[in-house]
């Protein structure tokens, strides 16, 4: 009678060291997640700071180019106001911003004395390092996400992640065509 005690708890501490390894790793998959969203976050943040440098530097040279700095100005203005509206809201936005600095990058070719301004080739480095940083990050990000929904739709431990909660993460994807399209390089 002794032994089946013990054995029966031996086997409900087992499953409770399961419970528990498992939920922990869930926990620590969804906080990984969490901290990769947090570093795309860190760098729209910079991206988002350098572009109002950006358009004051291009002001000067660009007179006939109003609406490319006004679509630019107002792309920043909606990626701010989408940062608190969801993974998918965000990288709508943030691909729209990322199209109407390319339209202001294509119109500068326009101007030789922009592009020999020093501030505006800081600029560009700049913000093509910051460009290279967010890749990255979206990168991270989704092999994160991935990582953590295949432990919450697993077996076993998305019988533990069932019952205490845990939802899919949300992957970072362009969903606009327009967007999905290289871009097209003209020499001429």
């Amino acid at each position: 009678m002794l032994i089946a005690i013990l054995v029966i708890l031996a086997i409900a501490i087992v499953l409770v060291l399961i419970f528990a390894g498992i939920y922990n790793g869930l926990v620590g998959a969804r906080n990984q997640v969490k901290n990769a969203w947090a570093q795309i976050d860190v760098q729209l943040k910079r991206r988002h700071d350098l572009i109002p440098n950006l358009t004051e530097t291009v002001k000067g040279y660009m007179q006939h180019e109003r609406g490319t700095l006004e679509a630019v100005t107002n792309a920043r203005n909606m990626a701010i106001k989408a940062a608190d509206s969801g993974v998918a809201a965000q990288a709508k936005a943030e691909g729209e911003l990322s199209q109407a600095l390319g339209r202001l990058f294509a119109v500068a070719e326009n101007y030789p004395d922009l592009k020999a301004s020093q501030n505006f080739l800081a600029l560009q480095e700049e913000l093509t390092s910051t460009e290279n940083k967010i890749s990255f990050s979206r990168q991270f990000y989704n092999d994160s996400v991935l990582q953590y929904n295949n432990k919450t739709q697993m077996f076993p431990s998305n019988i533990i992640a069932s019952m205490a909660g845990f939802k899919a993460g949300e992957f970072f994807e362009v969903t606009d065509t327009v967007e999905r399209e290289a871009p097209k390089v003209s020499f001429s």
